[in-house]
């Protein structure tokens, strides 16, 4: 029988590392959740764990419980001794590398409420400078356990003592990296917005965006619109060309033809019509905005690009629905794929 190859399991010690003493003076790897008691006591079944964590947690939103549960299920029943714990280090940088020693243990006396244990013996610890960049991103996971696949080797060679072959200008990851950091804050971007924001509310938005564009916007009351959620324009009493007249859809599906002419049968030739979507435009609405000058369609990329544009110039309220922080990422060598 071939012997397994062992898995590499990611784990944090807290948002600040206030577990790293815990874990790297007493050999453990441990998770909090400690509301939940001694999990060796529940069923090994995920959907079990999941209850749990929902009886405990019960002012938690929905998507929590499985989340959670699920970490704590793969911590008791997954983890098999003679896995690899890979524990990143914020106090020193370094990453540390160590080999399950036991089985899960329950620890209620913990001081920093890190009851849920599993023995380890550590191995290595090894400066973040000598990962790659997808590396280090894997296992900067928002999860705070969580399995290691993409870059498993890469921490397996550190472990046996062989370097990561080096790019001659810079990792070959940072494409990568940058990529996903970007992505990830599109889609929160979107989401945020589709869930926060329904009908109404969206208009709304829009018209403040608008306003960071240098416009001066009025938003039709709630309720029947004729097809004109907001009437834009740059002069302060409304009277002056350009005139704006815009539809808004909060809807993530596609937005066709139709809902364009709507609108543009109440723009005249001195003004223009901008549709606005959380989603996308069908064919047929894009090949019928392609013949009117006056007219501009801004799907959900596009919106999100004017959102990142103008974020700096938001107003408080919506800087709290949309929480960003300006950060730098590597920049990819030009020409690299």
């Amino acid at each position: 029988m071939a012997a397994r190859n062992p898995t590499l399991w990611g784990i944090h010690a807290g948002k600040t590392g206030d577990a790293s003493h815990l874990f790297l003076k007493q050999n453990v790897i441990a998770l909090g959740w400690s509301h939940v008691g001694d999990l060796s006591k529940l069923p090994a079944d995920r959907e079990a764990f999941k209850a749990r964590v929902r009886e405990c947690y019960p002012d938690r939103k929905e998507g929590y419980f499985p989340v959670a549960g699920g970490q704590l299920f793969r911590f008791v029943h997954e983890v098999k001794t003679g896995d690899y714990a890979v524990y990143p280090s914020k106090q020193d940088r370094n990453i540390n590398i160590g080999e399950v020693a036991g089985s899960y243990q329950y620890d209620p006396k913990t001081e920093l409420g890190y009851p849920q244990q599993r023995p380890v013996k550590w191995l290595r610890s090894i400066p973040r400078t000598q990962f790659s960049q997808g590396a280090l991103y894997e296992i900067g996971s928002a999860l705070s356990f969580f399995q290691i696949r993409q870059f498993a080797d890469e921490f397996l060679a550190a472990l046996a003592g062989q370097s990561v072959p080096e790019s001659p200008k810079r990792d070959e990851t940072v494409s990568y990296v940058a990529d996903e950091i970007e992505q990830t804050t599109r889609d929160y971007i979107l989401k945020t917005l589709a869930t926060e924001l329904k009908g109404h509310a969206l208009a709304e938005f829009v018209a403040h965006l608008l306003s960071t564009m240098g416009y001066r916007s009025r938003v039709s009351p709630e309720g029947p619109d004729g097809g004109v959620d907001i009437l834009a324009h740059k002069d302060e009493l409304g009277f002056e060309p350009p005139i704006v007249k815009v539809q808004v859809k909060s809807t993530e599906g596609s937005i066709g033809e139709p809902v364009i002419s709507q609108l543009i049968g109440k723009v005249d030739r001195s003004e223009f019509g901008m549709v606005a979507t959380l989603g996308t435009f069908t064919a047929q609405a894009v090949n019928f905005a392609r013949n009117k000058s006056n007219l501009r369609l801004i799907d959900g990329d596009q919106l999100v690009d004017l959102v990142l544009r103008h974020y700096e110039e938001f107003d408080s309220h919506y800087k709290a629905l949309l929480p960003l922080k300006r950060v730098y990422v590597p920049e990819p060598i030009q020409g690299s794929e």
